[in-house]
């Protein structure tokens, strides 16, 4: 019998890209034999970050549209027009089994001409709340797969599969406190807070912290902080560590007592599984404001604080000094957001994938 082959597109972010590798990486530890390959949008993260991980990558001229008033703009009909023309191509030289999409801007015209050619099709929905493209592509893929159960509201419900959105496998098992804190070389001593705003960075969250470091000096506490590969912290911490991207995030994780982030449906799922006490700072710049309805998932069920971006310079020391002094309240959402992880996503959604072969 000859191998299955599998093409998956995800990325522009971490959120996107990890995912994308955690489901391929599924796929060969049952197939070993299976040909893989990706679909990504040229310029972008992917790019690098998935030949890293051992696949092979297609790149595709498409870019996201801009909210505001924008020259770009005029260009994104034919970058459409000719995303759809490449994916046509590829697909047609590939001959996949099965696509799946986990989101970013190459993902949408893939599924798009994966559906007009009767291909079966898999999207994985990371947020709670469906963004335009993946509502518009579940009435036609195959299986829709949810990071959340909440979101079944916007697909067809026969399609729709809670699976958890999968995340790296080193994150499932993470390492000694103590251990990671040597690492780093940091002091086993001190508080130490974990500040991540994602893999492109958080403007807000940096500048925040930017405005705390005598504040956290004064107060004996040691800074993991992950800027972003389009910020460079004015004022660089002597008491901690700083990257503008952290590749070993299961240490710092572990290192962490106290974890700053954003809430992009990826972050927030390797947050339960960490099960640390979390302050989220939802992004305001994503569409429908899906990070605050993803943050309040969690608020809902007493398993993190929010800090709106708005009041994150006047209100972010606030939470965390409330997490600091309040040792009670910080261990019940380390323990609540605990019971939210899935740690078996990718698991569930191979096993849609491989009906989808079947069938």
């Amino acid at each position: 019998m000859n191998p299955h082959r599998f093409l998956i597109s995800g990325g522009g972010t971490g959120g996107h890209i990890f995912p994308a590798i955690a489901i391929a990486n599924e796929i060969r530890a049952r197939e070993p034999e299976a040909i893989i390959e990706f679909v990504g949008a040229n310029d972008r993260m992917e790019m690098e970050k998935i030949p890293a991980a051992g696949y092979k990558i297609h790149g595709i001229w498409i870019t996201g549209f801009q909210r505001s008033l924008s020259l770009k703009n005029l260009m994104f009909p034919f970058k459409v027009l000719s995303s759809l023309a490449s994916c046509v191509k590829i697909l047609k030289n590939f001959k996949p089994d099965v696509v799946i999409g986990t989101g970013g801007f190459a993902s949408g015209p893939l599924l798009k001409v994966a559906c007009w050619m009767k291909i079966p099709t898999v999207i994985q929905e990371q947020n709670s709340y469906a963004g335009v493209t993946n509502k518009l592509l579940g009435k036609k893929v195959s299986t829709v797969c949810l990071g959340f159960e909440k979101a079944k509201t916007y697909f067809p419900k026969e399609k729709c599969v809670t699976t958890g959105n999968p995340v790296r496998q080193s994150i499932l098992k993470l390492p000694s406190k103590i251990e990671s804190l040597k690492v780093l070389n940091l002091d086993t001593s001190k508080k130490t807070i974990l500040v991540v705003g994602g893999s492109l960075g958080a403007r807000t969250i940096n500048q925040s912290i930017d405005g705390l470091i005598q504040k956290f000096n004064s107060e004996n506490i040691q800074l993991i902080w992950q800027t972003g590969k389009s910020y460079e912290a004015a004022n660089w911490p002597q008491f901690g560590f700083v990257s503008q991207f952290i590749e070993k995030m299961e240490m710092v994780y572990a290192a962490a007592d106290i974890i700053i982030s954003r809430a992009g449906a990826i972050a927030i799922t390797e947050l339960c599984i960490v099960g640390k006490p979390v302050i989220l700072v939802p992004s305001p710049n994503v569409s429908e404001d899906h990070q605050t309805k993803n943050a309040m998932a969690l608020v809902e069920e007493n398993a993190a604080l929010l800090v709106k971006d708005a009041d994150a310079k006047t209100d972010l020391w606030i939470a965390i000094e409330t997490l600091i002094n309040d040792k009670s309240l910080a261990e019940e959402l380390g323990k609540n957001i605990k019971k939210l992880e899935k740690p078996e996503a990718a698991r569930g959604i191979v096993d849609e994938v491989f009906k989808l072969v079947k069938k």
